[in-house]
């Protein structure tokens, strides 16, 4: 993701007039979703969706995850437009963004799964058990119950049908599908609707996430 501070509507000429016809409607489409143009918003969803999803399934297999892992980018995409600098092409920060969230899921699941208590091999070539550090697992399990309850709390505030869609989700673990045939809704619909739950929550809790 670019680190480039402030905001950057308006296009730069001379970087950007070899700007292929796509990329230069992708800049129109920035400028008017940043002035709240849900329509545009929804076009370059539309637009780059499916592109994210194969660039993901490069790095990941489970076809679920791939989904959530689409749906985050989008929604750290459109809460940092004000960092996107239109020097470079909107695609391209999109996909940076995409593989750096790709990157983090992969590093955070691969540590979850490394037992603390695997054995390891020492210089002189013999097996000992490492120790888990008790205190730092109890300050562990305090920080992530105080997490969970933010987050819990954070769903209650939502609007009924998104605050559904996310239980079914992230809480009951159902898949797009099923959750579309326990609804009875339209599978695009459970989408958008998981979308923009996902999208309202981090915005309340992007000012809380710091604390732990």
């Amino acid at each position: 993701m670019s680190d480039t501070e402030g905001s950057h509507t308006k296009v730069s000429q001379s970087s950007r007039e070899n700007a292929s016809e796509s990329s230069l409607e992708d800049d129109v489409l920035v400028r008017e979703a940043m002035g709240g143009s849900e329509h545009s918003y929804e076009k370059l969803v539309s637009k780059y969706q499916r592109a994210l999803h194969f660039h993901i399934r490069k790095m990941v297999k489970n076809h679920e995850q791939i989904e959530d892992l689409v749906q985050e980018t989008f929604v750290k995409a459109f809460e940092n437009l004000n960092r996107y600098n239109t020097d470079y092409a909107f695609s391209t920060w999109l996909y940076r963004i995409a593989t750096n969230h790709t990157i983090d899921y992969l590093r955070k699941k691969k540590l979850q799964t490394l037992s603390i208590d695997e054995p390891v091999k020492t210089k002189s070539g013999e097996m000992e058990m490492q120790l888990p550090d008790e205190t730092a697992r109890t300050d562990r399990d305090i920080i992530r119950k105080q997490r969970q309850r933010m987050v819990r709390e954070a769903i209650k505030g939502l609007p009924k049908k998104y605050r559904k869609v996310i239980q079914l989700r992230h809480m009951e673990e159902k898949s797009y599908q099923e959750i579309s045939e326990v609804l009875d809704k339209p599978l695009g619909t459970v989408k958008a609707h998981i979308f923009r739950a996902r999208e309202m929550l981090y915005k309340e809790l992007k000012d809380k996430r710091d604390r732990f």
